[in-house]
């Protein structure tokens, strides 16, 4: 692939990339109708299962619509050589930090987990750049096992939602919770099969407002708390209390922090691969530290860790639009939403059977997801099937028995009882056992086998003349104008490493969200 500095080359059929700022609002507007449901999911999903009240979940709701849009606006506006990829991604909170926070709350409070995460945000500052290095130790074998772990252990507290959380309550399990959680999966289904361009892509949106509105008269819709919510605010810091910080809860939390490192990773690839961009080491250590810094601005606002959402591929490949300040301008969008106290209320009173929903369709997607990754592995003549399945095995044990660590030490039942951290702690060593370290990258780009097969939707990716190029004079500052453009030839895959897929496409859709 060559690349040009200051070339500007139109796509066809496409939009240029000088785009008006009516333009790029209108833009921004789809990106964050696409992506809304995914950033209020994690707040909604986390305070039911950690016990908090409407009114502490409407914090956590403008607190993470806050956080995600100062992320993406880092991402693609950039801080200097210090902050953001500088291309049209949208953050937005990661899934696969919900088990360990919820596991966290339960033994130590929401002090411990917030004061976890702010400790967690801290490491990934100081890991971007040595991760960016070392990522191929995360080949497809690891992430895919990690990325289907995540989607699989998070369906339980999808059904909960469902089915209701206290099984003494009256309508618990009742065929009325769940004909609706079904209704709702079923305009999810419809929307897919019959929309056509945007509204294809916001069938988890429609399904939640449908699915709310016929909840009203069946007495699951409680909006008491919005009539005395504020039209403007600013979540407090700390707004549980001081920050606390168990070894154990920050341990957890910096695992989770690696294991959205090489899923922003993948997501950074597919991207870059879109709009024409040589992804660098260091472009993507600046990605990553925008990660690790909204760990900070999370632990500090009661918000959540943001990480590039998938579904921001499809977008991409969709619009055709790959200026990276239409991202820019759904960051924007996304403050202004985090700054309506009565938008956060109104969200926090959706009712539980239709989250749930919802809930069961996103997370069902992220393990598909993970499983489309490991299509991409090499099984034959390695030892990757028995890594994949002693980890997933480990990894889910305490899923199926919550009380198969019972009898250890309270550090372990919260390190390995998350099914997220227990995963990716197996996978990765068995990897280092059997395949041993993977060979050095090609200098100057990202290792091979980093981008999960599916990623990028069959048929999406242009090339040649097709590619928006958005490497222009504004990408300059963090080029090196002396090196080649042309990519090196990847690396031959080591057997048994699971490396080696590249960055491949494939089919299959990006996920609902993280």
């Amino acid at each position: 692939m060559r690349l040009a500095i200051g070339r500007r080359p139109q796509p066809r059929g496409g939009t240029p990339d000088r785009v008006g700022i009516g333009r790029l609002a209108v833009l921004g507007a789809q990106h964050v109708l696409i992506m809304y449901t995914g950033c209020v999911t994690v707040p909604l999903v986390f305070g039911a299962a950690a016990g908090l009240d409407a009114a502490a979940i409407a914090v956590l709701i403008n607190a993470d619509l806050l956080i995600a849009g100062i992320v993406t606006v880092i991402q693609g506006a950039g801080v200097g050589r210090v902050l953001g990829v500088r291309m049209p991604v949208v953050a937005g909170a990661a899934f696969a930090g919900v088990g360990p926070m919820i596991l966290i709350a339960d033994e130590y409070g929401v002090q411990a987990v917030y004061g976890s995460m702010l400790a967690a945000g801290l490491f990934g500052l100081l890991a971007a750049v040595p991760f960016a290095r070392v990522v191929r130790f995360f080949p497809p074998v690891v992430s895919g096992v990690v990325i289907t772990v995540v989607g699989l252990s998070l369906i339980e507290i999808g059904v909960h939602l469902v089915i209701g959380r206290d099984p003494e309550a009256a309508d618990h399990a009742a065929p009325s919770r769940i004909a609706l959680a079904a209704g709702v999966v079923a305009v999810i289904l419809l929307v897919a099969r019959f929309g056509r361009g945007f509204l294809s892509q916001v069938g988890v949106l429609v399904g939640l407002v449908l699915g709310t509105v016929v909840a009203v008269p069946m007495g699951l819709v409680s909006w008491s708390g919005v009539g005395g919510a504020d039209w403007l605010g600013v979540s407090a810091p700390f707004h549980f209390g001081a920050p606390q910080f168990p070894v154990v809860g920050v341990i957890s939390m910096c695992v989770v922090m690696l294991v959205l490192f090489a899923e922003s990773t993948a997501g950074l690839l597919a991207v870059a691969d879109l709009t024409g961009r040589e992804l660098t080491p260091k472009d993507l250590a600046r990605g990553l530290a925008a990660d690790g810094l909204s760990g900070v601005l999370g632990g500090v606002f009661n918000a959540f860790i943001d990480t590039v959402f998938s579904q921001n591929v499809g977008l991409v490949s969709m619009t055709k639009v790959r200026h990276r300040h239409v991202a820019t301008a759904a960051g924007v969008i996304l403050v202004v939403l985090g700054l309506i106290p009565k938008l956060g209320a109104v969200v926090a009173g959706l009712p539980e059977p239709v989250v749930g929903g919802v809930g069961l369709v996103m997370f069902a997607t992220v393990a598909a997801v993970g499983i489309d990754t490991l299509r991409t592995v090499r099984f034959e003549g390695t030892n990757n099937l028995l890594v994949v399945a002693v980890a997933i095995g480990f990894g889910m044990a305490p899923v199926i028995a919550p009380d198969f660590y019972a009898g250890f030490p309270d550090a372990v039942q919260i390190v390995l009882g998350s099914a997220v951290t227990g995963a990716t702690l197996v996978a990765f060593l068995l990897n280092l056992f059997f395949s041993g370290a993977p060979g050095k990258a090609a200098a100057g780009t990202v290792p091979a086998g980093t981008v999960p097969m599916g990623t990028v939707p069959a048929g999406t990716v242009p090339t040649g003349e097709d590619r928006a190029d958005e490497v222009t004079a504004d990408h300059a500052d963090h080029a090196d104008p002396g090196r080649k453009r042309d990519r090196p030839r990847e690396p031959e895959p080591s057997a048994g490493s699971g490396a080696g897929t590249g960055a491949q496409v494939g089919s299959g859709a990006p996920p609902a969200g993280r």
